[in-house]
């Protein structure tokens, strides 16, 4: 049992204990060809969020070996991540004054309390928080971010530079930059020829990855041409492993980056769930949401105790393991062997390695977050939630990365009670020759209502954002029925919960068809909101002749004709 335990908490050793023979070639093939993706990325990653370009190794190489002890699922790669680096950027530059030392230290800082809090989360088993963001509203923000993201890089992509705050302000300084002539052609060639490079072969679907190539030829351009002393590179790197680099900060620091956590917490681990759950399904494997939660917090307090910043699953890099065989979590373990092995053989090599190459790879990759077919679809599909994608990415361009958090989660949340607020509702009927009932809306040449009765669905818990809703609209069934109705009957089944302002509702709804004659009789009533009226003292008003177990029996008591037992009574939905 201790066994079972312990591999409970350190998954890792479950997989190394069953490891087969046969993964082994595949798992060191698909962590070679990843790494060609790591370094790159994870460099130009730190550069948006303003941090030194090492330490976006640093953040690959720790949370990589963490989540191969730690994390749940088989194939999930972490590392630096384009829809957490403006938000790092927009946290830690306004604290660090201008020094590169105190960002290192306040990123480092920033992905300790994101990791305590996904720890908490896990003990406190919230994995279900993903929901916070729904796809419409998560779709928006990342549009927003992948928008902001391109706009810091061209600069750089063209070789200039510029110091505004804000995407707008951004905008507008890039373009007041091209106009005044200060784009250098050389860097403007090597950087939109490596963007190119990088979309062609994508387009080709070329076995080698575009990253890959545009780096290399990225370089070679630089040591072969000598322009590097017009195009900016990123120099050698310093050659040593990951180390602690916290020094110098306050408790002030803590409480000032506990919010934008939050943020960047609940963004990571969303995108990281969806992906993880959606891998794991395709392998026929399930992971659990809250194990994920704990293996990426992991992850991120080990890559901030030694000089890393922020990270999450990577949506680019972790497709791209699966699709060269990876197996187990020893696709990232050779990963990270590999990137010590180039800083510590090899930093000089990047002596060459061109800044606007390493903007072109940022902006492919976040090219791939901008989703335009899903604010299409969206729009065909349900225009409402169209509406609030485009919100979404309004609001994060206006108000900010971290506060358009606050507002994703905001509109979400909004999403969610609108919709409990104005549910699916029916009117129901009799089909002849099916059995059930069924919506008189949708089949107005079949359907026929029940004599002398109302038969209604509510498609919703009924709470205090909807209980006058729901009273409403039976009222206004009711008057466009009158004089033939004598009972309304409720199909329940539907209704999962009820609040005591419902309750008082569905009171004065009784009382108000009482003194018009009509009997309320609610059918398939659930056990708990059965439970729930119960305590509220509502069952004193609701005998058991008016809580009836079907439909189809409540129907029967009305017109003794109809035999709700033989005829399969119960409420069927919208057909």
């Amino acid at each position: 049992m201790r066994a079972e335990a312990i591999e409970r908490v350190v998954p890792g050793i479950r997989v190394a204990r069953a490891y087969r023979r046969a993964w082994l070639w595949p798992d060191i093939r698909a962590g070679v060809v990843v790494t060609a993706l790591l370094i790159p990325a994870g460099m130009g990653y730190a550069q948006v969020a303003g941090l030194p370009p090492v330490t976006g190794l640093y953040a690959t190489i720790v949370p990589l070996l963490v989540y191969a002890a730690f994390g749940p699922s088989r194939i999930l790669v972490l590392g630096p991540d384009s829809a957490l680096a403006p938000i790092i950027a927009a946290a830690i530059l306004p604290l660090a004054g201008g020094d590169a030392g105190r960002a290192v230290a306040l990123a480092g800082l920033l992905a300790i309390l994101v990791g305590a809090l996904m720890l908490l989360g896990a003990a406190l088993r919230l994995g279900f928080v993903t929901d916070l963001l729904s796809k419409p509203v998560r779709v928006g923000y990342l549009n927003a971010i992948a928008l902001i993201v391109i706009l810091t890089q061209v600069p750089a992509l063209l070789g200039f530079s510029i110091d505004r705050d804000g995407p707008w302000r951004n905008a507008l300084a890039t373009v007041e930059a091209l106009a005044a002539g200060d784009v250098v052609p050389a860097a403007a060639a090597v950087g939109v020829g490596s963007l190119a490079v990088i979309l062609v072969l994508g387009w080709l679907r070329s076995p080698v990855p575009g990253v890959l190539v545009a780096v290399v030829l990225g370089m070679a351009v630089v040591a072969a041409t000598g322009v590097g002393d017009t195009v900016a590179t990123v120099g050698a790197l310093p050659q040593g492993l990951p180390a602690p680099a916290l020094g110098g900060l306050r408790w002030d620091d803590a409480a000032a980056l506990v919010a934008p956590a939050a943020g960047i917490a609940l963004v990571a681990f969303t995108d990281s769930a969806v992906l993880s759950r959606t891998l794991a399904a395709r392998r026929g494997e399930a992971v659990s949401g809250n194990a994920e939660l704990a293996g990426i917090g992991l992850a991120n307090i080990g890559g901030g105790l030694f000089g890393g910043f922020a990270v999450s699953a990577s949506s680019s890099r972790t497709p791209v393991a699966a699709a060269a065989g990876s197996r187990t979590q020893l696709t990232g373990v050779v990963g990270a062997a590999l990137i010590v092995a180039f800083m510590l053989l090899v930093p000089d090599l990047t002596r060459y390695l061109p800044e606007p190459t390493l903007a072109a790879v940022v902006i492919a990759a976040v090219l791939t977050l901008v989703d335009v077919r899903a604010v299409r679809t969206l729009w065909r599909m349900k225009r409402v939630d169209a509406a609030l994608s485009l919100l979404a990415t309004v609001a994060v361009l206006v108000v900010g990365v971290l506060e358009g958090i606050l507002v994703a989660i905001v509109l979400s949340l909004l999403t969610f009670v609108d919709r409990s607020w104005r549910p699916y509702r029916a009117s129901l009927g009799r089909i002849p020759g099916v059995r059930g009932y069924h919506d008189l809306s949708r089949h107005p040449d079949h359907a026929r209502p029940i004599p002398g009765a109302l038969v209604l669905r509510f498609d919703a818990p009924l709470f205090f954002a909807n209980g006058g809703v729901f009273a409403d609209w039976v009222r206004a069934e009711v008057a466009a029925a009158e004089p033939d109705v004598r009972t309304v009957v409720l199909a329940a089944e539907p209704i999962t919960d009820i609040d005591t302002t419902a309750v008082d509702a569905l009171l004065e709804l009784d009382d108000f068809l009482a003194v018009r004659g009509i009997r309320l009789v609610l059918a398939e009533v659930k056990g708990p909101v059965k439970d729930a009226l119960g305590r509220y003292g509502a069952l004193e008003r609701f005998a058991p002749d008016r809580l009836a177990p079907t439909v189809g029996a409540a129907v029967d008591a009305v017109t003794g004709t109809l035999r709700g037992d033989l005829e399969g009574g119960g409420a069927e939905g919208p057909a």
